[in-house]
């Protein structure tokens, strides 16, 4: 088969499309022709040699896909020979075919394009895991996603306005602003011109917010920690303004605050199957339905992920860049 290989350049990693060792499934997996697949910036962090896959998972970058399923482990029921589907992975999704556990995976609409479905994975299950499960967002609670303009932010952007929460948002050009307003964010703010902290704490009477989800880290530690009301949760799932900061404790124990670090492509399979199921069951029907959909700024052929990577490194997409491998030879 084909996959992306990564090789070391003077400014960047090269990356290009080349002939690999195939790939089987073993019995409890499902073998899938990867027909479209994502790029996200943990891709360019491993690329770069800076994000490791987990032990004993592929090499090859790629964390979500969809498809169709091209052979069947021999302990696998319920699964037939050409389903259409979509799942994370822990990598291996730039490529012609990738092995996943059939709980993993997610049926395909029938009306969807298999450009539509891998916008999904990656992105909605990391919202929703940090909205919803870790960050234990409710009905009526204000929570603040920066870098809204993202997969992730106009991913959840919308399951917390259909939960019934008050949606604001950071982000750096006023056209990802507009997304974001258009999806539901009551207040839209432009980072590099204004001051987030002052603005949210006059857009909310000096109450501040319940609820952050935060890609940036060190950067903003200190202002997020001002922003959140008493009990507030800070979820951070990046660090993408630098991974240290000093931090005032009394600010924690004064408004007993509760800060968390979270990932998801290392987490066990059967966490990630079970998180899989709670999204499945919460917002599946209104994917399925339309109420919310997908954000696909671009879509690429394979060929042309140095292009695609970056246009996601220089931040000119908002919502997802997509990769299309079915048109590869």
């Amino acid at each position: 088969m084909k996959a992306i290989a990564v090789k070391k350049g003077d400014k960047e990693p090269l990356l290009s499309w080349e002939e690999v060792p195939d790939i089987q499934c073993g019995p409890e997996e499902v073998l899938v022709n990867v027909m479209a697949t994502a790029v996200n910036r943990a891709d360019l962090l491993q690329a770069m040699g800076l994000y490791p896959p987990p032990p004993g998972e592929s090499e090859i970058l790629g964390l979500e896909m969809a498809g169709a399923i091209a052979a069947i482990g021999d302990a696998v029921q319920g699964r037939q020979i050409g389903d259409r589907v979509l799942a994370i992975l822990p990598g291996g999704g730039y490529a012609q075919q990738v092995a996943v556990h059939p709980q993993m995976l997610i049926e395909l609409p029938g009306s969807w394009s298999f450009v539509e479905g891998a916008a999904i994975p990656e992105v909605w299950l990391t919202a929703f895991l940090n909205l919803f499960i870790e960050g234990t967002l409710q009905s009526g609670e204000t929570v603040m996603i920066h870098a809204g303009g993202s997969g992730v932010g106009t991913a959840g952007i919308q399951m917390a306005r259909e939960a019934g929460a008050l949606v604001y948002i950071t982000a750096g050009a006023e056209e990802k602003l507009e997304k974001c307003r258009g999806l539901g964010a009551a207040l839209a703010l432009n980072y590099k011109e204004q001051d987030f902290f002052e603005e949210v704490m006059t857009a909310t009477g000096g109450n501040g917010v319940d609820l952050i989800l935060d890609p940036v880290g060190g950067a903003y530690l200190n202002q997020n920690l001002s922003l959140l009301k008493e009990n507030g949760r800070l979820v951070n799932i990046g660090l993408l303004g630098g991974n240290t900061a000093e931090m005032n404790m009394a600010a924690i124990l004064g408004k007993s605050l509760r800060i968390i670090g979270s990932r998801l492509r290392s987490r066990p399979l059967m966490e990630k199957i079970a998180i899989t199921q709670q999204f499945k069951e919460r917002f599946w029907a209104l994917l399925e339905g339309g109420k919310i959909q997908p954000v696909i700024d671009t879509v690429f052929p394979i060929e042309e992920v140095q292009a695609a990577h970056a246009y996601v490194r220089e931040n000119r997409n908002t919502g997802k860049v997509i990769l299309e491998v079915n048109a590869a030879g």
